[in-house]
């Protein structure tokens, strides 16, 4: 018993036990330490504008306030020269730690094309606007040609034919070839019509109901 006392009571076990102790406290502190170093913890940063700027100048500014760019996506505005800056996530004015990422959609430096659907002699003029609008078209001035009356015969972007399945940018207008012809239908009623006129100044009825009595 007095053995085991002497050891409870040793001072170098407590005196280990006492730099264990401080041993642990003083790492906890270094991970506590070396976690809000990590997140910049209580570290706010004001995202700036860096739209309408070229790309270079938004990494630059980005980069200069401690944050880091990256382009996410690219679109088309023709008013603008490549590489502007069109969109960026998180927006202006946001607070956000040291090295953060904001994401850029920036202007592309090719117009966007668009692929041209199946619709010469396959629709009606109706049909073929309705259907180039809902795709994203330019449609230009519809063009007249010899054919069946509001029926699609050609499609024409930029001077030349297109067949279903080519690409066409989406700022060129697209021109529809449309046949102007009046209906068979039609030109047979007013063909009877003309005939039936004929007749009644001619007097060839009159004629026909004579010979009829005559009979």
């Amino acid at each position: 018993m007095k053995d085991f006392l002497k050891k409870i009571f040793s001072p170098i076990l407590w005196g280990n036990l006492l730099a264990m102790a401080v041993a642990a406290v003083v790492l906890v502190f270094l991970l506590w330490q070396g976690m809000r170093l990590y997140t910049h913890h209580g570290e706010k940063i004001e995202v700036p504008n860096v739209k309408g700027m070229l790309l270079e100048d938004a990494k630059f500014h980005l980069e200069k306030t401690d944050l880091k760019a990256e382009v996410s996506d690219s679109s088309y505005n023709r008013n603008l020269p490549a590489g502007t800056v069109l969109d960026q996530t998180p927006d202006k004015g946001k607070k956000v730690k040291s090295g953060r990422t904001v994401f850029l959609t920036v202007n592309s430096r090719e117009m966007p094309t668009l692929i041209m659907p199946d619709i010469a002699d396959n629709c009606s003029l109706r049909e073929a606007q309705a259907k180039l609008k809902a795709l994203g078209f330019k449609l230009g001035n519809v063009e007249y040609v010899h054919g069946d009356k509001d029926w699609v015969m050609d499609v024409k972007c930029g001077g030349r034919h297109i067949a279903a399945g080519e690409r066409v940018p989406i700022d060129v207008p697209v021109i529809l070839v449309v046949g102007n012809d009046v209906d068979v239908f039609d030109e047979y009623e007013e063909d009877t019509l003309e005939v039936e006129s004929l007749l009644d100044i001619s007097g060839l009825d009159d004629v026909t109901e004579e010979t009829k009595l005559d009979e």
